[in-house]
């Protein structure tokens, strides 16, 4: 059984006439018949008896034809879905990133990406996560391209030997205070101002813990850890709500009536932003495309402004 065989069953069920069918076909009768004849001894019935001067299908027939018919057309469909996936113009990309990322910079690549109407007709899927159960997921083939922080290990296995890391831009790290709270009052803080308040910290599955715990221990700051979670503005909202204060990367577009983001003097670090892809996994045009269009928009934007996020 081959392709072709299926596909002359298919056109001579239509017709109902050996002629018509290898015409319409382009093939010779002879040749026709032996493929239905092949067919119908491979899978050992009868597909088709005699009705006057032209044939019919037998009961079997009429239900093979049915899943003949729809997986042809599946295959057709499969065919085209591979072929919009292989234009650059037409691709999908399954988007993973950290949910600081949904602020400002993921919205700004796409946006300035689709300006180029080259990549209007790209579309997007997008999902979000802590680094850990991201670069989980990229391990999965469920995204493209993920925009994270660097994890050492997945499990037991080191991360560099499955993935490709590319940094493409920095945030600052800095203090976010209640408006309320002693330290609102002052310009500018040192991470040795925070060692006597309780602390709110990104949990250890989050990939800006080992960062703040750098700074911290660069600092000498043994932290009164209040509480742990994992995401940027559920950390907010706890400050807000003054149940610690924190350190974490600076989000522009929180709201600071409630909290304060302040700079660290004494804090030279800063969070830094990969754009991560499974090493020796094929990509796709329109994939690769927007993987290089956020490489060099990022440096032109960013990297070489000396801006951060």
């Amino acid at each position: 059984m081959n392709l072709r065989h299926l596909e002359f069953f298919k056109e001579l069920a239509h017709t109902q006439h050996m002629a018509k069918a290898a015409d319409n076909l382009g093939i010779s009768q002879p040749s026709l018949s032996y493929a239905i004849k092949k067919l119908e001894k491979e899978i050992g019935v009868p597909l088709f008896e005699p009705d006057g001067r032209n044939i019919k299908l037998t009961p079997i027939g009429a239900v093979y034809l049915k899943y003949i018919t729809a997986s042809l057309n599946d295959l057709s469909q499969g065919n085209e879905l591979v072929q919009q996936l292989m234009n650059p113009d037409t691709g999908h990309i399954n988007l993973g990133f950290t949910y600081t990322m949904g602020q400002q910079l993921v919205p700004e690549l796409i946006t300035q990406f689709q300006l180029d109407p080259q990549n209007q007709a790209v579309s997007f899927s997008l999902g979000q996560g802590n680094s850990n159960e991201l670069l989980a997921a990229l391990a999965d083939e469920k995204y493209d391209l993920v925009l994270a922080s660097n994890v050492d290990k997945l499990g037991e296995q080191p991360t560099a030997n499955l993935f490709d890391f590319i940094p493409i831009v920095q945030q600052a790290i800095v203090a976010a205070v209640p408006t309320n709270h002693p330290l609102a009052l002052k310009e500018s803080l040192t991470v040795r101002d925070l060692a006597p308040y309780p602390m709110i910290l990104f949990s250890k599955n989050s990939g800006l813990r080992p960062l703040i715990d750098q700074v911290l221990s660069q600092a000498h700051v043994k932290p009164k850890v209040a509480y742990e979670v994992e995401e940027d503005h559920t950390m907010a909202g706890f400050v807000r709500f003054n149940l610690g204060i924190a350190i974490m990367p600076d989000l522009p577009l929180l709201d600071q009536s409630s909290v304060l983001l302040k700079p660290l003097e004494d804090q030279p670090l800063q969070h830094q932003i990969y754009l991560i892809v499974k090493r020796n996994h094929f990509l796709t045009p329109s994939v690769h495309r927007f993987q290089e269009f956020s490489r060099n928009y990022c440096w032109q934007n960013y990297t070489n402004k000396k801006r951060l996020l």
